[in-house]
């Protein structure tokens, strides 16, 4: 067999590479880094023909072999670097069809590199949406290398892009036989130098080894020494010979259109996509959208989940109840029951929601809308220091900091970049939305405004906007301290609007909740048997003065009377304050009685540093280890609702709740998102001033909300 050959994916943004990818290499897929940089490295194997297997390496995005982010460079790395780890034996360039001719420079340049290359064309029913009809066999012809028509969303395509595979790899990967435009000689002395001191197959990459060679690390210094004495000695113009060779390869790709492409008069046809962003990125009416799109959204999050919400939560309180019933009375069923089962119930009751929420946000993508959101929300942007490019990690944010800030490395400018991540934590992740959830039913009133719109679906999406507009007015703020001078442009390509992927859906909404199960289910259910120990044990020395108290008050009762459950509940709720958890508690409680927050609350502020979610599960452990074990059926929601404070006054009130949201909304409860910050900036002094200035917003908005509120 012989050994599997390394396949590098290139193209334009928005081109369908991601789709290729996934249909080459279905489920064989890992994600890890590449060497020394923090970008996605995302591979696979794919079986090509029986006997050719395939490393297929999705690279980053690009519009040129000219890189302006991080993600570009790594790009730019794999295919000028003759010693990278990942140099490909052949390269499959997506392009779309539809844009052929802004594809076509990236193609141009690619050809040049003398890496074996295969043109994959997507879009192709587009393409001739817009009348716009291409000879494949004349463009292979003017090229120089296989073009083939492909649908990876459709499956379309695919077996014949594998038998030309094999048949480039049967050939021993012929390069394309000549050069797109003449590259030798826009500067042959600095060219000639550079392919005599280091292995440079072709002009081209030469060319761009000359041009780049301060920030090339592979280049040896005896090898760098000699090219820029070749710089200086040829005169060597950067910028004119970069300009010069766009203009030849765009004259000959002019050349290449007209030969082999027919195209109707653009002004005879106006496709759907213009006319529905004619309304969507309207300047008043786009926003209007906008805004009935995420109420909608969230209104689906309570609408749509309720239901088996309700089931999940009335199924593990029955259960609870019924194992208390049957199963003996020791500390074996206490840890299951009041530890591991009410930690599984604190998470599971919220799977439906994160499920949703995801779903909802993956068709919003697939059809395009989501990327309208940056051009929407861009001259907003600018006026605080970023661009419309800060919007998609901000938008990512909603799911999870932690892949939205590393999503930031697309912003070309380090100070956008630099306050992106600082700001990205503030949106509302999927951590916060079990916490949200929860308040809101406790303290909100499930009434309608207008007759259709429902409150909790507006508090829910108000918490949301809160954070994004807190992002706002911090980016605001660090735009005055952070002093990097950079100029930066927004240029992104919209995608053309589609049918979601139905499957596509329903895929990420069932991995979606078994990363939701996997990483915070065991993060709870671990903490939540802690917190069991900590809530059951306590001192010697307070613990034997209230069994006393109590033994001595019981056998003064009737076992079954009124009084003697009564005297349990009270045993059980001064068992509890006297344990580890409690003393813990009850230091912590004058600090955070201002907010409306008893003891409770802040072992749960404590805990929940792991991870947000873990929250509800400590919620849930402590009310189930402080509850009378005959009360084992109730749900979560119930014994919040009659929680009290010493003096009868209930502990959740709406002052007590709103605090407790607009707390979580602000404040930094996750190391993972420190982590990766830390990560990012290479520097731990900026996840610090994150934790810090986060922490003390989200202390002193819950302090004012509750004062109001009160």
């Amino acid at each position: 067999m012989q050994a599997p050959i390394n396949i590098a994916l290139v193209g334009n943004p928005n081109s369908g590479k991601s789709s290729l990818f996934n249909a080459l290499t279905g489920l064989n897929q890992k994600v890890s880094n590449f060497p020394g940089v923090t970008v996605d490295k995302k591979t696979g194997t794919a079986q090509i023909v029986p006997g050719l297997t395939a490393n297929i390496i999705d690279l980053p995005g690009t519009y040129s072999l000219y890189p302006k982010s991080a993600d570009e460079y790594v790009t730019y790395d794999v295919l000028i670097n003759p010693n990278s780890d990942d140099l490909p034996d052949m390269v499959i360039i997506v392009a779309d069809a539809s844009n052929l001719k802004r594809n076509l420079l990236f193609c141009s340049q690619i050809i040049d590199l003398k890496i074996p290359v295969i043109i994959a064309l997507t879009m192709m029913d587009l393409a001739r949406k817009k009348g716009v009809e291409i000879d494949l066999d004349g463009l292979e012809r003017e090229l120089g290398v296989p073009v083939v028509a492909i649908n990876p969303r459709k499956n379309k395509g695919v077996a014949e892009l594998k038998k030309i595979i094999d048949l480039s790899a049967r050939t021993q990967y012929s390069n394309p036989p000549r050069d797109f435009i003449n590259n030798g000689d826009l500067a042959r002395p600095v060219i000639e130098t550079v392919k005599q001191v280091l292995s440079c197959k072709s002009d081209y990459g030469a060319l761009h080894i000359a041009v780049n060679v301060d920030d090339l690390a592979f280049v040896t210094p005896a090898a760098k020494k000699s090219i820029e004495e070749s710089l200086r000695s040829s005169q060597f113009n950067k910028t004119k010979v970069q300009a010069e060779e766009i203009m030849q390869r765009y004259a000959r790709i002019k050349h290449i259109m007209k030969n082999t492409v027919v195209e109707t008069d653009p002004l005879q046809k106006q496709l759907r996509s213009e006319k529905i962003d004619d309304l969507l990125l309207h300047r008043f009416w786009g926003y209007v959208i906008l805004l009935v799109v995420m109420f909608l959204l969230f209104q689906s999050i309570f609408w749509l989940a309720s239901y088996p919400m309700d089931w999940i939560e009335g199924s593990f309180g029955a259960l609870s109840g019924w194992l208390s019933s049957v199963l003996p009375d020791n500390k074996i069923t206490d840890v299951f029951i009041n530890g591991i089962l009410a930690g599984i119930s604190g998470f599971a009751v919220f799977i439906p929601q994160i499920m949703i929420l995801f779903g909802l946000i993956t068709v919003l993508e697939d059809t395009g809308y989501m990327a309208r959101i940056s051009f929407l929300t861009d001259r907003l942007m600018r006026q605080v220091g970023l661009n419309g490019k800060s919007v998609m990690p901000l938008i990512s944010g909603v799911a999870c900091a932690v892949p939205a800030i590393m999503a930031t490395r697309t912003i070309e400018n380090k100070k956008e970049r630099l306050i992106t991540i600082m700001v990205t934590p503030l949106m509302s992740c999927s951590a916060r939305l079990p916490i949200y959830t929860m308040m809101i039913a406790l303290v909100i009133p499930d009434n309608r405004v207008l007759g259709i719109l429902g409150l909790r679906g507006l508090a829910m999406m108000g918490l949301y906007l809160l954070g994004f507009f807190m992002a706002i007015f911090i980016a605001a703020v660090m735009k005055l301290f952070v002093k990097i001078k950079e100029k930066s442009y927004f240029i992104m390509e919209l995608p053309v609007y589609r049918a979601p992927r139905w499957k596509n859906v329903g895929t990420t909404m069932v991995e979606k909740a078994k990363i939701f199960v996997k990483d915070a289910g065991k993060v709870i259910v671990v903490i939540s048997v802690i917190l069991w120990f900590l809530a059951s044990y306590g001192p010697a020395s307070r613990m034997e003065p209230v069994h006393a108290k109590y033994e001595k008050l019981l056998s003064e009762v009737k076992e079954d009377s009124p009084e003697a459950a009564e005297l349990n509940k009270q045993f059980q709720s001064e068992k509890l304050a006297h344990s580890y958890a409690g003393i813990l508690g009850h230091v912590i409680e004058p600090v955070i009685r201002p907010l409306g927050f008893d003891w409770k609350i802040g072992i749960a502020l404590i805990t929940s540093f792991a991870a947000r979610e873990v929250f509800v599960g400590t919620m849930a452990t402590l009310y189930s280890v402080g509850e009378d074990p005959d009360n084992n059926n109730a749900t979560l929601r119930e014994k919040m609702e009659a929680a009290t404070w010493p003096d009868g006054a209930p502990v959740y009130t709406l002052a007590s709740g709103l605090s407790l949201m607009i707390f979580y909304a602000f404040a930094m409860q996750c190391m993972s998102t420190l982590a990766i910050v830390r990560r990012e900036t290479k520097s731990w002094k900026y996840p610090v001033i994150q934790l810090v200035y986060m922490t003390a917003l989200a202390y002193v908005c819950s302090f004012i909300i509750f004062q109001i509120f009160k």
